[in-house]
């Protein structure tokens, strides 16, 4: 099929529908998991707390491979979840992205509470409300940093390579994402299919961050160039 200028064949939508499954199940799995763990991060205090979120703040920084090796050795026949019997498919990419992007959120998120989970706090004490109250005002008042959490989890998981590459194996039809297409089509050296992805990809992320843009109320967004 083409469009435009772009050809798109049937490998192609395979590879399409691969990272989009990929991403959507990474972003959402990471953005819930991390925020959840950043606010009970923020609200509670334990010994070791500051030890905790400096593992937190390191692991932001983690190497996409070295996720990549912690989930395939784990899933591993001989790993510790190789019963589960899912390397070398999308679950396992999810996986791996999860373990990637989860701290990211986690210290994104916290740091965002950090600095404004008191005042609101504070505020909701004040106007006589209760805990599920304080709860619905807290994440309306921290509505734009969760949207800023959401569109990078969603681009960390569309332009990841090196982790998904480890545990998914780009096989055809499959695991091949189109990142992991690309750089297998540059050692090939097949550039023009390489380029139609990477537009394609670059569409995706221009889509999906305008339809957030659209879904947020109108006061809220900002342009930010």
């Amino acid at each position: 099929m083409r469009f435009g200028f772009i050809n798109v064949s049937f490998d192609t939508l395979s590879i399409i529908d691969v990272t989009l499954r990929m991403s959507f199940l990474s972003t959402i799995i990471s953005v819930t998991l991390g925020t959840i763990f950043a606010l009970l991060l923020e609200k509670h205090q334990f010994p070791g707390k500051r030890i905790v979120v400096r593992l937190c703040r390191t692991l932001m920084g983690m190497p996409p491979v070295v996720a990549g090796l912690i989930v395939y050795l784990l899933l591993m026949r001989q790993g510790p979840l190789g019963f589960l019997g899912i390397l070398f498919s999308v679950r396992a990419m999810v996986l791996a992205q999860v373990v990637l992007i989860t701290p990211i959120i986690t210290g994104m998120v916290y740091t965002y509470a950090l600095r404004s989970a008191p005042a609101i706090r504070m505020f909701a004490k004040t106007m006589g409300a209760n805990r599920l109250q304080t709860q619905l005002l807290f994440i309306r008042e921290m509505r734009g940093e969760f949207y800023f959490a959401l569109i990078t989890a969603f681009s960390r998981a569309i332009s990841e390579v090196g982790a998904v590459m480890i545990v998914g194996g780009n096989i055809q039809y499959r695991t091949r994402t189109m990142t992991t297409a690309i750089t297998m089509l540059r050692n090939m050296g097949d550039f023009s299919q390489g380029i139609t992805l990477g537009i394609l990809l670059l569409l995706f992320a221009f889509v999906l961050q305008a339809l957030l843009d659209f879904l947020r109320k109108p006061e809220t967004v900002e342009e930010n160039f």
